[in-house]
Order: structure tokens, then C-alpha cells, then sequence
């Protein structure tokens, strides 16, 4: 039995309770069925190129904001910039958000997510523009290459090069490189945890705080919540298989300790991190675990599971009030991060 089937044993009763599957809330659905109305089809059923050209859930929120529904966002003066860096085998594509702020501002380097296969910074530029003016941060949001024209480790070695690129030039854009945070979401969640980790082994500009937002942190397709949100959408579990054999080609493959980071026994030493997880979400069981497993290694930890909501909500804050407060409780603690330096290594499961 893998760690993460063990740390996560007994929890498949807990996900299905006495009344089947949780389902989402009306906000979320509302997004979901959106969604299907623009014809969008799971992972799994198209090919990768026919599967980017769709319609996605940033598409969903537009078009409800469209029809009247939620609140669009205020920028409140963020200042947008365009530009590329140097990646590990070629140029990849960067944006920096400046909120209005005395500076030198903090730092927030942010990976997108999408399985390492779709995903890039327009479908995310809600949850950049809303970490940059909540936290108050300088928002440097990196694409990568993406499989299956260039699979693992490819997105893994950019993002790695996309730390130390920051880490050497925030204070070009007006931040501070002593006080840098990690984050991502989903592929990107991993990507980030990825570089607190060669931060620590490789002597780079250490990450203060790892904002993770439901990360992709294992390779088993079998844990209680895979099981439980199977046919989960936006992701369900043939959709997570889909992605992995993209990225992952490689018999083996998935047992790379970067991808599999809850099967690691060297977490100590990373920053604190707070972990976001959705109820409704295939990634649950292993980010939860993840979250376990850091705290034994004595790494501070705050994780909260959003009930009501699926994978991908987190940037959605316009139409889903629980996004909002997830966002919400991100930022104040990457703020704390920032201001108040490292927390105690306890960790608070909320």
C-alpha cells in the first residue's frame, strides 16, 4: 500500500457521506453548467491540441460575467507588463502584476495550472491580478512548456529556471527579492513545491512562504478521493490519467520524487506552506496528505478544504463567493508571511 493510500485510508466514507458524492454549490454550478454549455469535453476524450481550442472555466466565469452574473473584479491601478526569460532550453513567456504600493513590494512568483498540457497566463490572469492586489505583491506568473511536445521534466526544469530569473531581477520590476513566495495551482502546485524544494537543495534564493492551491502531489489514481470524484467535473479521474501519460510518458515516470512528493521522506527544511484543496476534486486525498506529511516533517502548515466547489474554482472569486474566500485567506498568509516573517512548525488544519 503507497503513503499516500495509507495517510488517506478510512476518508472515502467521510467524502461520500450518507447521501452520495458531494455536489457543488449554485454558484459553482452555475460555472459547471456554463461550462457545458460552451461545449466543453473532459480530458480524456480529445486530443491535446483539440483539448487546448476549447472552451475552458475562465471562459465560463466571462460569460456569466457577460450575462450579468457576479462581480467583475476592480484592479484598483494594477499595472500589467509583458515580457519573456530565459527558460532551461529557450525563452518562455512571463507577466508581472504591480498593485499601487510603496516599494519595494513583495514577491509572488505563480505557475499556472492545466496538467502540464493546457493552461497559460490568460486562462489564470484572474488569480494573478487577485493575489497581486490582495497580497499586496509584486506578481511574476511564468508559463512553461507544456507536454506532449515537451514532457516531463521540461515544465519542471522552466519553472526552476523561472525562480532564479526572479530571484536575480524582481527588483527591476519594483520588488523585493528577500521577500519571495512560491505559488501555483493544480500542475502548477507541484511546479511550485518543486522549486521550494531546489531551492533548499541547490543554495537558491529560498521562497518565505509555498501558497499551493489543490497541487498535484502523487501518482496514485486509487486514493479515497480519486475513487470518490471519479466522474468529477472539470477534472475526474480519467481526465487526471489522461494528464499524466501526457506529461509522464515514460513507464516509471510518475514515480519521480517531483512528482510524487508525498512518497518523499527528505520535506524538512522547506518554508511554510498553506494548502487549498476543493471538496469536489479527484486531488484532495494527496493534498491533504501532503499536507500531513509536511507537518511530521516539521514544516508549518495551513490547509483548509473548500466544500461546495470542484477543481479550478480558486481563481473564480467574481461569480463563487467561496473562491473569494479562498483568495482571501490566501493572501493574508502570504501577507504574513511577508511581514511577519516564518511562523512556528505547527500545522493548523482549518
Amino acid at each position: 500500500m503507497s503513503v499516500l493510500t495509507e495517510t488517506t485510508a478510512g476518508v472515502l466514507s467521510a467524502l461520500f457521506g450518507d447521501s452520495g458524492p458531494a455536489k457543488p454549490d449554485p454558484q459553482m454550478q452555475a460555472v459547471l453548467d456554463r461550462l457545458a454549455a460552451l461545449g466543453a469535453r473532459p480530458a480524456g476524450t480529445l486530443d491535446a491540441a483539440a483539448f487546448r481550442a476549447q472552451a475552458g472555466p475562465a471562459d465560463a466565469v466571462a460569460a456569466l460575467l457577460a450575462e450579468g452574473v457576479g462581480t467583475a473584479p476592480a484592479d484598483k491601478g494594477l499595472q500589467i507588463r509583458e515580457f519573456s526569460v530565459p527558460g532551461a532550453a529557450g525563452d518562455i513567456a512571463a507577466r508581472a502584476y504591480l498593485p499601487q504600493g510603496a516599494g519595494p513590494l513583495p514577491v509572488i512568483v505563480y505557475f499556472h495550472g492545466g496538467g502540464w498540457v493546457l493552461g497559460g497566463l490568460d486562462s489564470y490572469d484572474a488569480t494573478a491580478r487577485a493575489l497581486a492586489v490582495g497580497a499586496g505583491a509584486l506578481v511574476l506568473a511564468f508559463d512553461y512548456r507544456c507536454a506532449p511536445e515537451h514532457p516531463f521534466p521540461a515544465a519542471h526544469l522552466d519553472a526552476v529556471a523561472a525562480w532564479q530569473w526572479a530571484s536575480e531581477t524582481a527588483a527591476e520590476f519594483g520588488g523585493d527579492p528577500l521577500r519571495m513566495a512560491v505559488s501555483g495551482e493544480s500542475a502548477g502546485g507541484n511546479l511550485a513545491i518543486g522549486v521550494a524544494l531546489a531551492a533548499r537543495d541547490r543554495g537558491m534564493t529560498p521562497p518565505l512562504h509555498q501558497l499551493l492551491v489543490y497541487p498535484v502531489a502523487g501518482n496514485d489514481l486509487e486514493t479515497a478521493s480519486h475513487v470518490a470524484h471519479a466522474e468529477a467535473v472539470p477534472l475526474g479521474r480519467q481526465g487526471m490519467a489522461w494528464f499524466l501519460a501526457q506529461a509522464f510518458p515514460i513507464d516509471g515516470q510518475t514515480d519521480d520524487p517531483r512528482l510524487n512528493v508525498v512518497g518523499r521522506d527528505d520535506l524538512a527544511g522547506l518554508p511554510p506552506a498553506t494548502i487549498l484543496n476543493a471538496r469536489i476534486d479527484p486531488l484532495l486525498s494527496e493534498g491533504e496528505a501532503l499536507a500531513a506529511r509536511l507537518s511530521e516533517a516539521g514544516v508549518a502548515v495551513t490547509q483548509r478544504t473548500f466544500d461546495g466547489v470542484t477543481h479550478e474554482f480558486f481563481g473564480m472569486g467574481a461569480v463563487v463567493e467561496t473562491a473569494q474566500e479562498a483568495m482571501t485567506l490566501a493572501t493574508d498568509r502570504l501577507r504574513h508571511a511577508f511581514h511577519s516573517g516564518a511562523p512556528g512548525a505547527m500545522a493548523t488544519l482549518l
